[in-house]
């Protein structure tokens, strides 16, 4: 196992580094640009925009900035004056304020090195802004996801089990409507509904406005997380029910489910104990990326709530194309996704014993 997962870290290095290249490109070659969204002013003279240009970096070839961005400047300067601060890039000099003298801005270790430069509109390093919003989004993709896989998968195997039935009728139509309503829509409606006519719940955000000292244990704030957590989790919920409803119905046609029945055993033990196993092990396909989607879910439903997490941050960069907030983002949701598929390979072996990777 251990051999095998190293394997697969391996193979997704050249993976990472065709996603930086495609995305950079793309973020580059978007109309616009943070000079034009910065400079939005029209009394700005063409002069001032070249300046912002230059100091931000967006004015080279984009294979420059790439190289920028991907690996630092830090290792392009050398000492051009002799006062042992590397101050000149043999790669590329850059007029940082418009003189028309070439002075490098700081310098930076690029995002192989964990730095990814700062943000074009906040002015700060772009892994602290990060860091500052990455517990929000945790605290609502693992909220989702538990309640996505806790509720999922025991509809699926009762769905299953009275198929035919009321109780199986009504969870497929549920789960049809879930898959077809637009988490923007629904997230709409429940504030309407509980927030606005009824006022039972916060229509937004994750803490009281007028809170300060940090934020509370998340058991005195559950008001804040009741509404996002249902709308993201409902997804989840649909797709995992019917997945599992669809496997256990072929695992309980398997001669060994008929052999624990007519021993006696009761049928809790003979659908939960021997059946749901291993209808689990198709799910396993989705348990591993289930992350990935639910960061992407998170982007609209965080939006929508004000929920101060990484999705929301995401659009904001992109609405502003604030080039390393977007980066960063993209970034950390292509890490994820090769994680997932290889835990999706990792969940196979701990469901099913008789898959081993050697």
């Amino acid at each position: 196992m251990l051999k095998y997962t190293l394997r697969r870290l391996i193979q997704s290095i050249p993976t990472f580094f065709g996603i930086t290249i495609f995305s950079y490109l793309l973020m580059t070659a978007a109309p616009g640009g943070p000079v034009a969204a910065l400079t939005f002013d029209p009394r700005t003279t063409p002069q001032q925009r070249e300046r912002v240009a230059a100091q931000l970096g967006v004015n080279d070839p984009w294979p420059i900035q790439y190289l920028r961005w991907l690996a630092g400047d830090d290792w392009m300067r050398w000492d051009s004056d002799g006062d042992g601060v590397a101050d000149s890039s043999f790669l590329l000099p850059l007029d940082a304020n418009g003189d028309g003298e070439p002075e490098p801005p700081g310098m930076r270790r690029g995002i192989i090195r964990g730095d990814f430069g700062r943000s074009f509109f906040y002015r700060r390093d772009v892994m602290g802004m990060i860091g500052e919003r990455v517990a929000a989004t945790l605290e609502l993709g693992a909220s989702a996801l538990f309640f996505g896989v806790a509720i999922g998968v025991p509809v699926g195997i009762l769905a299953a089990v009275r198929k035919g039935g009321w109780f199986d009728n009504v969870t497929r139509v549920m789960a049809v409507c879930f898959n077809a309503i637009p988490i923007f829509w629904l997230g709409l409606i429940l504030i309407l509904i509980f927030g606005s006519w009824m006022g039972v719940l916060p229509m937004g955000g994750r803490t009281p406005p007028a809170l300060t000292g940090g934020i509370p244990p998340i058991y005195e704030r559950l008001q804040y997380l009741i509404l996002p957590t249902f709308v993201l989790s409902t997804g989840a919920i649909a797709i995992y029910s019917r997945y599992m409803r669809a496997s256990m119905l072929d695992v309980m046609s398997q001669d060994y489910m008929r052999t624990a029945t007519s021993k006696g055993l009761a049928s809790r033990i003979v659908w939960f104990k021997h059946g749901a196993r291993n209808a689990l092990i198709p799910l396993a396909t989705f348990l591993g990326p289930a992350i990935t989607g639910l960061l992407a879910g998170a982007a609209i439903t965080e939006t929508i709530f004000s929920w101060p997490g990484l999705g929301r941050f995401g659009v904001e960069a992109v609405k502003s194309l604030d080039y390393p907030v977007v980066m960063a983002v993209v970034i950390i949701g292509a890490i994820a996704t090769m994680l997932g598929y290889i835990l999706s390979d990792i969940f196979y072996a701990v469901i099913d014993p008789r898959i081993r990777f050697d």
